[in-house]
Protein backbone atom coordinates (compact mmCIF):
# COMPACT_ATOMS: atom_id res chain seq x y z
CA UNK A 1 0.00 0.00 0.00
CA UNK A 2 1.40 3.42 -0.99
CA UNK A 3 1.98 6.15 1.59
CA UNK A 4 -0.90 8.27 0.34
CA UNK A 5 -3.29 5.32 0.63
CA UNK A 6 -2.16 4.71 4.20
CA UNK A 7 -2.81 8.34 5.04
CA UNK A 8 -6.24 8.19 3.38
CA UNK A 9 -7.27 5.05 5.27
CA UNK A 10 -6.11 6.60 8.55
CA UNK A 11 -8.40 9.57 7.96
CA UNK A 12 -11.30 7.50 6.64
CA UNK A 13 -11.20 5.19 9.66
CA UNK A 14 -10.83 7.95 12.27
CA UNK A 15 -14.08 7.73 14.25
CA UNK A 16 -14.01 11.32 15.49
CA UNK A 17 -13.31 12.88 12.07
CA UNK A 18 -15.16 16.13 11.46
CA UNK A 19 -18.56 15.11 9.95
CA UNK A 20 -18.29 17.45 6.94
CA UNK A 21 -14.82 16.19 6.08
CA UNK A 22 -15.99 12.59 6.53
CA UNK A 23 -18.83 13.18 4.05
CA UNK A 24 -16.43 14.70 1.53
CA UNK A 25 -14.12 11.70 1.84
CA UNK A 26 -17.02 9.35 1.16
CA UNK A 27 -17.85 11.31 -2.00
CA UNK A 28 -14.21 11.02 -3.15
CA UNK A 29 -13.74 7.31 -2.37
CA UNK A 30 -13.94 6.18 -6.02
CA UNK A 31 -11.81 9.04 -7.39
CA UNK A 32 -8.26 7.78 -6.95
CA UNK A 33 -6.63 10.80 -8.59
CA UNK A 34 -8.45 13.21 -6.26
CA UNK A 35 -7.55 11.09 -3.23
CA UNK A 36 -3.91 10.90 -4.24
CA UNK A 37 -3.69 14.66 -4.63
CA UNK A 38 -5.33 15.18 -1.23
CA UNK A 39 -2.98 12.78 0.58
CA UNK A 40 0.24 12.34 -1.41
CA UNK A 41 2.05 14.94 0.71
CA UNK A 42 1.55 17.23 3.67
CA UNK A 43 0.45 20.79 2.95
CA UNK A 44 3.68 22.74 2.74
CA UNK A 45 4.41 25.21 5.53
CA UNK A 46 6.69 27.80 3.95
CA UNK A 47 8.36 30.95 5.17
CA UNK A 48 5.06 32.82 5.40
CA UNK A 49 2.78 29.98 6.44
CA UNK A 50 0.68 27.74 4.22
CA UNK A 51 -2.02 28.00 1.60
CA UNK A 52 -4.10 25.32 -0.07
CA UNK A 53 -7.43 24.02 -1.34
CA UNK A 54 -10.10 23.46 1.29
CA UNK A 55 -11.11 19.86 1.94
CA UNK A 56 -10.10 16.61 3.65
CA UNK A 57 -6.54 15.36 3.45
CA UNK A 58 -3.01 16.09 4.56
CA UNK A 59 -2.49 18.26 1.44
CA UNK A 60 -5.58 20.36 2.10
CA UNK A 61 -6.63 23.25 4.34
CA UNK A 62 -8.86 21.91 7.10
CA UNK A 63 -9.11 22.05 10.87
CA UNK A 64 -6.53 19.28 11.30
CA UNK A 65 -3.82 20.81 9.13
CA UNK A 66 -4.46 24.16 10.83
CA UNK A 67 -4.22 22.55 14.26
CA UNK A 68 -0.95 20.89 13.32
CA UNK A 69 0.56 24.17 12.13
CA UNK A 70 -0.55 26.03 15.27
CA UNK A 71 0.72 23.20 17.46
CA UNK A 72 4.14 23.59 15.83
CA UNK A 73 4.01 27.35 16.34
CA UNK A 74 3.16 26.87 20.01
CA UNK A 75 6.11 24.47 20.49
CA UNK A 76 8.38 27.05 18.83
CA UNK A 77 7.07 29.90 20.99
CA UNK A 78 7.58 27.93 24.21
CA UNK A 79 11.31 27.98 23.58
CA UNK A 80 11.24 31.79 23.96
CA UNK A 81 10.44 31.61 27.67
CA UNK A 82 7.51 31.81 30.08
CA UNK A 83 6.61 35.37 29.07
CA UNK A 84 4.96 34.12 25.88
CA UNK A 85 2.04 32.54 27.76
CA UNK A 86 0.62 35.92 28.80
CA UNK A 87 2.10 37.85 25.91
CA UNK A 88 0.02 35.65 23.67
CA UNK A 89 -0.82 35.50 19.97
CA UNK A 90 -3.24 37.73 18.07
CA UNK A 91 -5.39 36.13 15.37
CA UNK A 92 -7.35 37.73 12.52
CA UNK A 93 -9.23 36.31 9.57
CA UNK A 94 -10.75 37.37 6.26
CA UNK A 95 -14.01 36.68 4.43
CA UNK A 96 -13.16 33.27 2.98
CA UNK A 97 -14.85 29.95 3.65
CA UNK A 98 -13.84 28.51 7.05
CA UNK A 99 -11.74 31.55 8.00
CA UNK A 100 -13.53 32.24 11.27
CA UNK A 101 -13.56 28.52 12.10
CA UNK A 102 -9.81 28.21 11.51
CA UNK A 103 -9.16 31.29 13.65
CA UNK A 104 -11.04 29.78 16.57
CA UNK A 105 -9.32 26.41 16.09
CA UNK A 106 -5.98 28.20 16.27
CA UNK A 107 -7.01 29.84 19.56
CA UNK A 108 -8.13 26.48 20.98
CA UNK A 109 -4.80 24.83 20.15
CA UNK A 110 -2.92 27.73 21.75
CA UNK A 111 -5.24 27.40 24.73
CA UNK A 112 -4.22 23.77 25.17
CA UNK A 113 -0.69 25.16 25.72
CA UNK A 114 -2.09 27.83 28.06
CA UNK A 115 -1.01 30.52 25.58
CA UNK A 116 -3.32 33.52 25.54
CA UNK A 117 -5.08 34.23 22.24
CA UNK A 118 -6.50 37.54 21.07
CA UNK A 119 -9.06 36.95 18.31
CA UNK A 120 -10.77 39.71 16.33
CA UNK A 121 -14.55 39.72 16.63
CA UNK A 122 -15.02 39.98 12.85
CA UNK A 123 -13.06 40.09 9.61
CA UNK A 124 -10.01 42.36 9.42
CA UNK A 125 -7.40 43.31 6.81
CA UNK A 126 -4.01 41.63 6.99
CA UNK A 127 -2.17 44.92 7.70
CA UNK A 128 -4.37 45.47 10.77
CA UNK A 129 -3.24 42.08 12.05
CA UNK A 130 0.38 43.12 11.48
CA UNK A 131 -0.27 46.36 13.35
CA UNK A 132 -2.08 44.51 16.16
CA UNK A 133 0.98 42.35 16.87
CA UNK A 134 2.99 45.50 17.55
CA UNK A 135 0.16 47.38 19.28
CA UNK A 136 -0.74 44.53 21.65
CA UNK A 137 2.93 43.47 21.93
CA UNK A 138 2.12 39.82 21.33
CA UNK A 139 4.68 37.07 20.74
CA UNK A 140 3.26 36.28 17.30
CA UNK A 141 0.33 36.80 14.98
CA UNK A 142 -1.79 34.53 12.79
CA UNK A 143 -3.77 35.67 9.74
CA UNK A 144 -6.26 33.27 8.20
CA UNK A 145 -6.37 34.19 4.51
CA UNK A 146 -5.51 32.96 1.03
CA UNK A 147 -5.09 36.53 -0.21
CA UNK A 148 -6.30 36.69 -3.83
CA UNK A 149 -6.43 32.94 -4.55
CA UNK A 150 -9.64 31.40 -5.97
CA UNK A 151 -12.61 30.74 -3.62
CA UNK A 152 -11.70 27.09 -3.00
CA UNK A 153 -8.50 28.14 -1.21
CA UNK A 154 -7.69 29.30 2.28
CA UNK A 155 -4.42 29.89 4.05
CA UNK A 156 -2.52 30.59 7.23
CA UNK A 157 0.15 33.30 7.59
CA UNK A 158 2.37 33.58 10.66
CA UNK A 159 3.88 36.81 11.97
CA UNK A 160 6.77 37.31 14.34
CA UNK A 161 6.75 39.65 17.34
CA UNK A 162 7.74 42.59 15.13
CA UNK A 163 4.61 42.25 12.99
CA UNK A 164 6.40 40.95 9.90
CA UNK A 165 5.83 37.58 8.29
CA UNK A 166 8.27 35.02 9.61
CA UNK A 167 11.58 34.95 7.76
CA UNK A 168 13.23 31.62 6.79
CA UNK A 169 15.18 30.92 9.98
CA UNK A 170 12.07 31.51 12.12
CA UNK A 171 9.85 29.51 9.79
CA UNK A 172 12.40 26.67 9.68
CA UNK A 173 12.19 26.38 13.46
CA UNK A 174 8.38 26.20 13.28
CA UNK A 175 8.60 23.63 10.48
CA UNK A 176 10.95 21.51 12.58
CA UNK A 177 8.46 21.67 15.47
CA UNK A 178 5.65 20.65 13.11
CA UNK A 179 7.70 17.63 11.99
CA UNK A 180 7.72 16.39 15.58
CA UNK A 181 3.94 15.94 15.44
CA UNK A 182 3.04 12.38 14.45
CA UNK A 183 -0.74 12.59 14.16
CA UNK A 184 -2.60 15.72 13.10
CA UNK A 185 -5.95 14.06 13.90
CA UNK A 186 -5.38 13.83 17.66
CA UNK A 187 -3.88 17.22 18.51
CA UNK A 188 -5.38 18.49 21.82
CA UNK A 189 -7.66 21.54 21.72
CA UNK A 190 -9.08 23.46 24.66
CA UNK A 191 -12.75 24.30 25.16
CA UNK A 192 -13.79 27.74 23.88
CA UNK A 193 -16.00 28.59 26.86
CA UNK A 194 -13.38 27.55 29.39
CA UNK A 195 -10.76 29.67 27.62
CA UNK A 196 -13.06 32.69 27.73
CA UNK A 197 -13.75 32.17 31.44
CA UNK A 198 -10.01 31.92 32.20
CA UNK A 199 -9.20 35.00 30.13
CA UNK A 200 -7.07 32.95 27.74
CA UNK A 201 -9.35 33.80 24.81
CA UNK A 202 -9.88 37.55 24.44
CA UNK A 203 -12.06 39.01 21.73
CA UNK A 204 -10.63 42.12 20.04
CA UNK A 205 -12.99 44.95 19.10
CA UNK A 206 -12.56 48.46 17.71
CA UNK A 207 -9.75 49.67 19.98
CA UNK A 208 -7.02 48.31 17.72
CA UNK A 209 -8.76 49.73 14.64
CA UNK A 210 -8.90 53.20 16.18
CA UNK A 211 -5.19 53.09 17.03
CA UNK A 212 -4.39 51.94 13.49
CA UNK A 213 -6.49 54.72 11.95
CA UNK A 214 -4.73 57.34 14.05
CA UNK A 215 -1.39 56.13 12.70
CA UNK A 216 -2.90 56.24 9.23
CA UNK A 217 -3.87 59.87 9.69
CA UNK A 218 -0.44 60.77 11.03
CA UNK A 219 1.36 59.42 7.96
CA UNK A 220 -0.24 62.01 5.65
CA UNK A 221 2.16 64.47 3.99
CA UNK A 222 -0.48 67.19 4.07
CA UNK A 223 -0.23 69.99 6.60
CA UNK A 224 -2.98 70.41 9.19
CA UNK A 225 -4.93 72.98 7.19
CA UNK A 226 -4.92 70.82 4.07
CA UNK A 227 -6.10 67.79 6.00
CA UNK A 228 -9.15 69.69 7.22
CA UNK A 229 -10.16 70.90 3.77
CA UNK A 230 -12.78 69.06 1.75
CA UNK A 231 -11.03 67.72 -1.34
CA UNK A 232 -12.52 67.87 -4.83
CA UNK A 233 -11.23 64.46 -5.87
CA UNK A 234 -13.77 61.95 -7.16
CA UNK A 235 -12.88 58.47 -5.93
CA UNK A 236 -14.37 55.05 -6.68
CA UNK A 237 -13.48 52.25 -4.28
CA UNK A 238 -14.09 48.50 -4.39
CA UNK A 239 -12.93 46.04 -1.70
CA UNK A 240 -13.66 43.13 -4.11
CA UNK A 241 -15.85 41.33 -1.53
CA UNK A 242 -13.07 41.41 1.06
CA UNK A 243 -12.06 43.08 4.30
CA UNK A 244 -10.99 46.63 3.40
CA UNK A 245 -14.26 48.57 3.20
CA UNK A 246 -14.48 49.93 6.73
CA UNK A 247 -10.82 50.85 7.17
CA UNK A 248 -10.36 52.48 3.76
CA UNK A 249 -13.56 54.50 4.06
CA UNK A 250 -12.68 55.68 7.57
CA UNK A 251 -9.14 56.50 6.46
CA UNK A 252 -10.38 58.60 3.54
CA UNK A 253 -12.91 60.42 5.72
CA UNK A 254 -10.13 61.34 8.17
CA UNK A 255 -8.50 63.39 5.41
CA UNK A 256 -11.83 64.80 4.21
CA UNK A 257 -12.08 62.92 0.95
CA UNK A 258 -15.85 63.18 0.82
CA UNK A 259 -16.52 62.30 -2.83
CA UNK A 260 -16.13 58.55 -2.52
CA UNK A 261 -18.42 56.22 -4.45
CA UNK A 262 -18.27 52.49 -3.71
CA UNK A 263 -19.08 49.57 -5.97
CA UNK A 264 -22.12 48.41 -4.02
CA UNK A 265 -22.24 44.87 -5.44
CA UNK A 266 -18.63 44.27 -4.34
CA UNK A 267 -18.82 45.88 -0.89
CA UNK A 268 -20.37 42.97 0.96
CA UNK A 269 -17.90 40.23 1.98
CA UNK A 270 -18.47 37.18 -0.21
CA UNK A 271 -16.29 34.04 -0.10
CA UNK A 272 -17.31 33.20 -3.68
CA UNK A 273 -16.11 36.59 -5.00
CA UNK A 274 -19.15 36.24 -7.22
CA UNK A 275 -18.76 39.36 -9.40
CA UNK A 276 -15.17 38.70 -10.54
CA UNK A 277 -13.34 35.79 -12.15
CA UNK A 278 -10.45 36.52 -9.76
CA UNK A 279 -10.42 38.84 -6.73
CA UNK A 280 -6.97 40.11 -7.67
CA UNK A 281 -6.48 43.80 -8.53
CA UNK A 282 -3.43 42.78 -10.57
CA UNK A 283 -5.87 41.32 -13.11
CA UNK A 284 -7.64 44.12 -14.92
CA UNK A 285 -10.99 42.32 -15.13
CA UNK A 286 -11.35 42.94 -11.40
CA UNK A 287 -11.82 46.65 -12.24
CA UNK A 288 -14.74 46.13 -14.66
CA UNK A 289 -17.44 47.27 -12.25
CA UNK A 290 -15.25 50.01 -10.77
CA UNK A 291 -14.69 51.41 -14.26
CA UNK A 292 -18.43 51.45 -14.88
CA UNK A 293 -18.92 53.31 -11.60
CA UNK A 294 -16.06 55.66 -12.48
CA UNK A 295 -17.70 56.56 -15.77
CA UNK A 296 -20.97 57.30 -13.96
CA UNK A 297 -19.28 59.55 -11.38
CA UNK A 298 -16.49 61.04 -13.53
CA UNK A 299 -13.99 59.62 -11.03
CA UNK A 300 -10.41 60.86 -10.94
CA UNK A 301 -9.10 57.64 -9.42
CA UNK A 302 -10.32 54.06 -8.93
CA UNK A 303 -9.10 52.00 -5.96
CA UNK A 304 -9.36 48.22 -5.66
CA UNK A 305 -8.11 46.05 -2.80
CA UNK A 306 -7.73 42.27 -2.73
CA UNK A 307 -9.72 40.20 -0.18
CA UNK A 308 -7.31 40.56 2.75
CA UNK A 309 -6.39 44.16 1.83
CA UNK A 310 -2.65 43.79 1.48
CA UNK A 311 -2.63 44.57 -2.28
CA UNK A 312 -3.96 47.66 -4.00
CA UNK A 313 -4.71 48.37 -7.65
CA UNK A 314 -5.26 51.88 -9.00
CA UNK A 315 -6.79 53.06 -12.28
CA UNK A 316 -6.87 56.61 -13.68
CA UNK A 317 -8.06 58.27 -16.89
CA UNK A 318 -5.76 58.47 -19.89
CA UNK A 319 -5.71 61.23 -22.52
CA UNK A 320 -8.67 59.59 -24.30
CA UNK A 321 -10.78 59.63 -21.16
CA UNK A 322 -10.55 55.85 -20.68
CA UNK A 323 -9.44 54.26 -17.43
CA UNK A 324 -5.99 52.69 -17.37
CA UNK A 325 -4.91 50.35 -14.57
CA UNK A 326 -1.44 51.25 -13.34
CA UNK A 327 1.02 48.43 -12.87
CA UNK A 328 2.46 47.80 -9.42
CA UNK A 329 5.79 49.08 -10.67
CA UNK A 330 4.24 52.29 -11.98
CA UNK A 331 2.23 53.06 -8.87
CA UNK A 332 5.17 52.19 -6.62
CA UNK A 333 7.48 54.55 -8.51
CA UNK A 334 4.91 57.36 -8.36
CA UNK A 335 4.37 56.88 -4.63
CA UNK A 336 8.10 56.82 -3.97
CA UNK A 337 8.56 60.07 -5.90
CA UNK A 338 5.64 61.70 -4.05
CA UNK A 339 6.93 60.68 -0.63
CA UNK A 340 10.53 61.71 -1.29
CA UNK A 341 9.50 65.04 -2.78
CA UNK A 342 7.50 65.70 0.40
CA UNK A 343 10.26 64.70 2.84
CA UNK A 344 12.73 67.04 4.49
CA UNK A 345 16.38 66.81 3.51
CA UNK A 346 17.46 65.56 6.94
CA UNK A 347 15.21 62.49 6.62
CA UNK A 348 16.51 61.76 3.14
CA UNK A 349 20.17 61.74 4.21
CA UNK A 350 19.66 58.65 6.33
CA UNK A 351 16.64 57.37 4.44
CA UNK A 352 16.31 53.97 2.82
CA UNK A 353 13.88 52.65 0.22
CA UNK A 354 13.31 48.95 -0.40
CA UNK A 355 12.18 46.87 -3.36
CA UNK A 356 12.39 43.23 -4.42
CA UNK A 357 14.73 41.79 -7.05
CA UNK A 358 11.85 41.49 -9.57
CA UNK A 359 10.62 45.06 -9.07
CA UNK A 360 11.30 47.90 -11.51
CA UNK A 361 14.69 49.58 -11.64
CA UNK A 362 12.81 52.86 -12.10
CA UNK A 363 12.42 52.84 -8.32
CA UNK A 364 16.19 52.85 -7.93
CA UNK A 365 16.55 55.78 -10.35
CA UNK A 366 13.87 57.77 -8.50
CA UNK A 367 15.50 57.13 -5.12
CA UNK A 368 18.95 58.05 -6.40
CA UNK A 369 17.60 61.33 -7.78
CA UNK A 370 16.77 62.32 -4.19
CA UNK A 371 20.02 60.98 -2.76
CA UNK A 372 18.28 57.98 -1.19
CA UNK A 373 19.75 54.49 -1.18
CA UNK A 374 17.56 51.77 -2.73
CA UNK A 375 18.10 48.30 -1.29
CA UNK A 376 17.00 45.07 -3.00
CA UNK A 377 15.46 42.13 -1.15
CA UNK A 378 14.27 38.72 -2.22
CA UNK A 379 10.69 38.44 -3.44
CA UNK A 380 8.26 38.49 -0.53
CA UNK A 381 7.34 41.33 1.79
CA UNK A 382 8.71 39.41 4.76
CA UNK A 383 12.16 40.36 3.55
CA UNK A 384 11.22 44.04 3.39
CA UNK A 385 9.88 43.77 6.95
CA UNK A 386 13.14 42.10 8.02
CA UNK A 387 15.16 45.04 6.66
CA UNK A 388 12.92 47.54 8.48
CA UNK A 389 13.60 45.65 11.71
CA UNK A 390 17.32 45.98 11.03
CA UNK A 391 16.86 49.72 10.46
CA UNK A 392 15.30 49.98 13.93
CA UNK A 393 18.68 48.90 15.30
CA UNK A 394 21.00 50.74 12.90
CA UNK A 395 19.15 54.05 13.01
CA UNK A 396 18.52 54.08 9.27
CA UNK A 397 15.14 55.53 8.31
CA UNK A 398 12.63 53.49 6.34
CA UNK A 399 10.93 55.65 3.72
CA UNK A 400 9.09 53.26 1.41
CA UNK A 401 8.98 49.63 0.31
CA UNK A 402 7.26 48.03 -2.66
CA UNK A 403 7.05 45.02 -4.94
CA UNK A 404 5.71 44.66 -8.46
CA UNK A 405 2.76 42.52 -7.35
CA UNK A 406 0.79 45.51 -5.99
CA UNK A 407 2.32 45.44 -2.52
CA UNK A 408 3.45 48.68 -0.83
CA UNK A 409 4.27 50.06 2.60
CA UNK A 410 4.79 53.75 3.33
CA UNK A 411 4.91 53.79 7.14
CA UNK A 412 6.29 51.07 9.39
CA UNK A 413 3.53 51.05 12.01
CA UNK A 414 2.52 47.93 10.05
CA UNK A 415 5.18 45.50 8.84
CA UNK A 416 3.46 43.89 5.89
CA UNK A 417 2.22 45.33 2.61
CA UNK A 418 -0.72 47.58 3.38
CA UNK A 419 -3.44 48.39 0.85
CA UNK A 420 -5.29 50.55 3.38
CA UNK A 421 -2.28 52.83 3.85
CA UNK A 422 -1.75 53.08 0.12
CA UNK A 423 -5.41 53.60 -0.83
CA UNK A 424 -5.37 56.74 1.31
CA UNK A 425 -1.88 57.81 0.22
CA UNK A 426 -2.64 57.27 -3.48
CA UNK A 427 -5.74 59.44 -3.13
CA UNK A 428 -3.67 62.13 -1.44
CA UNK A 429 -1.10 61.91 -4.23
CA UNK A 430 -3.79 62.10 -6.94
CA UNK A 431 -5.24 65.19 -5.26
CA UNK A 432 -1.77 66.78 -5.14
CA UNK A 433 -1.28 66.27 -8.87
CA UNK A 434 -4.83 67.32 -9.69
CA UNK A 435 -4.17 70.67 -8.00
CA UNK A 436 -1.25 71.02 -10.41
CA UNK A 437 -3.49 70.21 -13.37
CA UNK A 438 -2.05 66.74 -13.98
CA UNK A 439 -3.23 63.15 -13.81
CA UNK A 440 -1.12 60.37 -12.35
CA UNK A 441 -0.37 59.17 -15.89
CA UNK A 442 1.03 62.59 -16.76
CA UNK A 443 3.11 62.53 -13.58
CA UNK A 444 4.38 59.09 -14.60
CA UNK A 445 5.37 60.40 -18.03
CA UNK A 446 7.46 63.05 -16.26
CA UNK A 447 9.34 60.27 -14.47
CA UNK A 448 9.93 58.46 -17.76
CA UNK A 449 11.20 61.65 -19.38
CA UNK A 450 13.64 62.10 -16.52
CA UNK A 451 14.84 58.53 -16.01
CA UNK A 452 14.11 56.49 -19.17
CA UNK A 453 11.15 54.41 -20.32
CA UNK A 454 11.08 51.47 -17.93
CA UNK A 455 8.66 48.66 -18.68
CA UNK A 456 8.08 45.32 -16.97
CA UNK A 457 5.95 42.23 -17.54
CA UNK A 458 5.48 38.74 -16.15
CA UNK A 459 4.53 35.28 -17.43
CA UNK A 460 2.87 32.79 -15.10
CA UNK A 461 2.51 29.08 -15.88
CA UNK A 462 0.20 27.04 -13.63
CA UNK A 463 1.33 23.43 -13.17
CA UNK A 464 -0.84 21.64 -10.61
CA UNK A 465 -0.33 18.50 -8.60
CA UNK A 466 2.63 16.20 -8.24
CA UNK A 467 3.44 16.22 -11.95
CA UNK A 468 3.27 20.02 -12.04
CA UNK A 469 5.75 20.26 -9.18
CA UNK A 470 8.12 18.02 -11.11
CA UNK A 471 7.78 20.15 -14.25
CA UNK A 472 8.53 23.35 -12.33
CA UNK A 473 11.62 21.69 -10.89
CA UNK A 474 12.66 20.62 -14.41
CA UNK A 475 12.53 24.23 -15.67
CA UNK A 476 14.74 25.44 -12.82
CA UNK A 477 17.19 22.56 -13.36
CA UNK A 478 17.42 23.39 -17.05
CA UNK A 479 18.39 27.05 -16.55
CA UNK A 480 21.02 26.01 -14.02
CA UNK A 481 22.49 23.05 -15.90
CA UNK A 482 22.33 24.72 -19.32
CA UNK A 483 22.57 28.47 -18.66
CA UNK A 484 21.25 30.90 -21.26
CA UNK A 485 23.93 33.08 -22.85
CA UNK A 486 21.60 35.07 -25.08
CA UNK A 487 17.88 35.81 -24.65
CA UNK A 488 15.89 37.36 -27.48
CA UNK A 489 19.12 38.40 -29.17
CA UNK A 490 20.46 40.17 -26.08
CA UNK A 491 23.67 38.96 -24.47
CA UNK A 492 23.51 37.74 -20.89
CA UNK A 493 26.05 39.70 -18.84
CA UNK A 494 25.39 38.22 -15.39
CA UNK A 495 23.62 35.19 -13.98
CA UNK A 496 22.44 35.42 -10.38
CA UNK A 497 21.57 32.10 -8.74
CA UNK A 498 19.98 32.83 -5.39
CA UNK A 499 19.92 29.14 -4.44
CA UNK A 500 23.72 29.22 -4.31
CA UNK A 501 23.99 32.96 -3.50
CA UNK A 502 26.38 33.39 -6.43
CA UNK A 503 26.61 36.01 -9.17
CA UNK A 504 28.49 34.86 -12.28
CA UNK A 505 29.82 37.25 -14.93
CA UNK A 506 29.29 35.85 -18.41
CA UNK A 507 32.03 36.31 -21.02
CA UNK A 508 34.32 37.91 -18.45
CA UNK A 509 37.34 36.91 -16.41
CA UNK A 510 35.80 38.54 -13.35
CA UNK A 511 35.49 36.09 -10.47
CA UNK A 512 32.01 35.15 -9.24
CA UNK A 513 30.59 37.28 -6.40
CA UNK A 514 28.59 36.31 -3.37
CA UNK A 515 25.02 37.61 -3.23
CA UNK A 516 24.30 38.98 0.24
CA UNK A 517 20.72 37.71 0.45
CA UNK A 518 19.12 34.56 1.88
CA UNK A 519 19.12 31.50 -0.35
CA UNK A 520 16.03 30.93 -2.48
CA UNK A 521 15.11 28.99 -5.60
CA UNK A 522 15.43 31.93 -8.02
CA UNK A 523 17.59 32.58 -11.09
CA UNK A 524 18.00 36.04 -12.61
CA UNK A 525 19.74 36.99 -15.85
CA UNK A 526 21.08 40.52 -16.28
CA UNK A 527 21.16 41.37 -19.99
CA UNK A 528 22.74 44.09 -22.05
CA UNK A 529 20.79 47.32 -22.71
CA UNK A 530 19.37 47.49 -19.13
CA UNK A 531 17.21 44.40 -19.61
CA UNK A 532 16.73 41.47 -17.24
CA UNK A 533 14.81 38.18 -16.86
CA UNK A 534 14.05 36.31 -13.63
CA UNK A 535 12.58 32.82 -13.07
CA UNK A 536 10.94 32.04 -9.74
CA UNK A 537 8.58 29.25 -8.61
CA UNK A 538 5.70 30.69 -6.59
CA UNK A 539 5.84 30.03 -2.88
CA UNK A 540 2.06 30.05 -2.44
CA UNK A 541 0.57 28.71 -5.69
CA UNK A 542 1.35 25.84 -8.13
CA UNK A 543 3.00 28.23 -10.57
CA UNK A 544 6.33 29.21 -12.03
CA UNK A 545 6.73 32.90 -12.80
CA UNK A 546 9.04 34.62 -15.23
CA UNK A 547 9.62 38.35 -14.82
CA UNK A 548 11.00 40.78 -17.41
CA UNK A 549 12.33 44.32 -17.25
CA UNK A 550 13.64 46.71 -19.92
CA UNK A 551 14.55 50.38 -20.27
CA UNK A 552 14.83 52.26 -23.57
CA UNK A 553 14.35 55.84 -24.69
CA UNK A 554 10.69 55.51 -25.72
CA UNK A 555 7.51 53.54 -25.16
CA UNK A 556 7.44 51.82 -28.56
CA UNK A 557 10.94 50.38 -28.26
CA UNK A 558 10.34 49.21 -24.68
CA UNK A 559 7.07 47.55 -25.72
CA UNK A 560 8.81 45.77 -28.63
CA UNK A 561 11.66 44.53 -26.47
CA UNK A 562 9.46 43.32 -23.61
CA UNK A 563 7.24 41.38 -26.06
CA UNK A 564 10.29 39.69 -27.56
CA UNK A 565 11.69 38.72 -24.16
CA UNK A 566 8.35 37.35 -23.04
CA UNK A 567 7.80 35.30 -26.19
CA UNK A 568 11.30 33.84 -26.02
CA UNK A 569 11.02 32.75 -22.40
CA UNK A 570 7.49 31.38 -22.77
CA UNK A 571 8.69 29.22 -25.68
CA UNK A 572 11.64 28.08 -23.57
CA UNK A 573 9.40 27.03 -20.66
CA UNK A 574 6.97 25.25 -23.02
CA UNK A 575 9.84 23.24 -24.51
CA UNK A 576 11.06 22.11 -21.10
CA UNK A 577 7.54 21.17 -19.99
CA UNK A 578 6.93 19.14 -23.16
CA UNK A 579 10.25 17.33 -22.85
CA UNK A 580 9.44 16.37 -19.24
CA UNK A 581 6.06 14.82 -20.08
Amino acid sequence: MTDWKKAYHKWASFAALDPELKDELKQMKDDELALEDAFYKELTFGTGGMRGILGPGTNRMNIYTVRKAVNGLAIYLQESGDHIYDQGVVIAYDSRYQSQTFALEAAKVLGAFDIKAYVFESIRPTPVLSFAVRHLQTAAGIMITASHNPPEYNGFKVYNDDGGQMVPEEADAVIEAIRQIDDELTIPVADKNELEEKGRLVWVGDDVDCAYLQELKNMSRLDADERDKSKDLNIVFTPLHGTAYDHVMRGLRQLNFSNVAVVDDQTKPDPEFSTVSSPNPEEHQAFTMAIEKGQETDADILLGTDPDADRLGVAVKNASGEYTVLTGNQLGSLLLDYLLSHSDSAALQNGRALKTIVTTELGRRVAEAYGVKMIDTLTGFKYIAEKIRQFDKTGEMFLFGFEESYGYLASSFARDKDAVQIAVLASEMAWYWKKKGKTLLEALDMLYDQHGYYMEDMSSVTLKGKKGSEQIAAIMREVRNNPLYTIAGLSVEQMEDYATSKRTFIGSDQAPEAIDLPQENVVKFILEQDAWVCLRPSGTEPKIKCYYGVCTGNRQESERLIRTLKQTMEEFMDQVIQSSE
